[in-house]
């Protein structure tokens, strides 16, 4: 089993910033890449960014590029996203993912491929 647990979330005001984190684990060395993914009521989830463990790559949505980056800490495996020049359009659920199987390229911005979600954490972007 995996455990995945996000936090970082919270309201700022346009034009702001914000870090989640997330810390995941399990009991061998299972976890090949971590994304983050956010849902807004009335919109389909969608792929935010993801970091590759085995390959060392990590992978942004168009919307977000530029403005949000994903780092890791491979020995705690955790996985920060920081979150600047917020919009009102970032406001959602923001939910952290993991692959236990390895992936490239646009495997990793699959969600229905990730095994294991969070809790989701909060983030709303005030205008």
């Amino acid at each position: 089993q995996v455990q995945v647990v996000e936090s970082g979330g919270g309201l700022v005001q346009a034009g702001g910033s914000l870090r989640l984190s997330c810390a995941a684990s399990c009991r061998a060395s299972c976890i090949y890449a971590i994304a983050w993914f956010r849902h807004t009521p009335g919109k389909d989830r969608e792929f935010v960014a993801a970091s590759s463990w085995s390959g060392g790559s990590t992978y942004y949505a168009d919307s977000v590029k530029g403005r949000f980056t994903i780092s890791r800490d491979n020995a705690k495996n955790t996985v920060y996203l920081q979150m600047s020049s917020l919009k009102p359009e970032d406001t959602a659920v923001y939910y952290c993912a993991v692959r236990t199987s390895s992936c490239s390229g646009y495997e990793c911005r699959i969600g229905g491929r990730y095994g294991y979600w969070g809790q989701g954490t909060q983030v709303t972007v005030s205008s």
